[in-house]
């Protein structure tokens, strides 16, 4: 068995889906595992959820958005059995009553990294002081509207650099920072490292300097109403396993505790 992976990055669309119907709700084929995830996990099931599928039974659907994306997606009555995003939304999807609380499990974290298109000079970011020059003196940057973007418009006000920088960043809705970079549009990319190091035609630079570094934690929690939720935990279970361990550390990321 194959995994169905749909990653929605930006433009990008890679694999396939289930179709919607007519009535806007999207048809879920018996034994089908359906699981909205972030890109970060969506590239670590694309490794190991095949693995997954032969041990369990389960047939494996992602689908690879942002949080913004996972609420219309939930807006329009679409079906899911498992979440996982960032810990935030995570934690107010449990406080919405959407996902179950004692589902709630932290499965990897991402640092914040830098990354330049592939064979591109790498700026100096190895202290607060060089990063600030790095993003000032770049002719472009992107970071995300949401999740790590989120931080970095705080750090850039708190470093005195916004005015600086807002004329010449870009700030998708999508999760497509490093797929920017790989097609020339902007010459720095801030997200988390995980979508540097799993995107081809970009070079990492290096993490932001620790004084300023920033987290984002993934999150898996079951649906509330979700048709298949004990096959949802036994992923949850086999994303913290040893399995999915190698590929999430070599994807950029952390395993718990942290």
């Amino acid at each position: 068995m194959r995994i169905r992976l749909r990653l929605l990055i930006g433009i990008a669309l890679l694999g396939c889906g289930a179709g919607p119907r007519s009535d806007g709700h999207v048809s879920t084929a018996r034994g089908e595992l359906r699981v909205w995830t972030t890109r970060a996990i969506a590239t670590v099931l694309a490794e190991v959820g095949p693995e997954f599928e032969r041990t369990s039974g389960s047939r494996v659907h992602v689908i690879s958005d942002l949080p913004n994306g996972f609420a219309r997606r939930a807006a329009a009555g679409e079906p899911f059995d498992l979440l996982i995003s960032g810990s935030m939304a995570v934690d107010e999807w449990v406080r919405d009553g959407r996902v179950t609380a004692e589902s709630r499990t932290d499965l990897a974290r991402s640092g914040i990294g830098v990354c330049v298109r592939a064979g591109a000079p790498k700026p100096d970011i190895g202290t607060v002081d060089a990063f600030r020059d790095a993003v000032v003196s770049a002719t472009s940057i992107a970071y995300l509207r949401v999740g790590s973007g989120t931080y970095l418009a705080s750090l850039f006000e708190r470093l005195g650099i916004a005015d600086a920088i807002r004329p010449k960043a870009s700030r998708p809705e999508g999760d497509s920072v490093a797929i920017l970079v790989a097609g020339g549009e902007v010459e720095l990319g801030l997200v988390v490292m995980t979508q540097i190091l799993t995107t081809p035609g970009v070079e990492l630079v290096g993490p932001l300097p620790r004084d300023i570094q920033s987290y984002v934690t993934f999150t898996a929690a079951v649906g509330s109403a979700a048709v298949a939720p004990d096959a949802a935990k036994q992923l949850i279970t086999f994303l913290r396993g040893p399995v999915a361990a190698g590929v999430i550390v070599a994807q950029g990321m952390e395993r718990p505790p942290f």
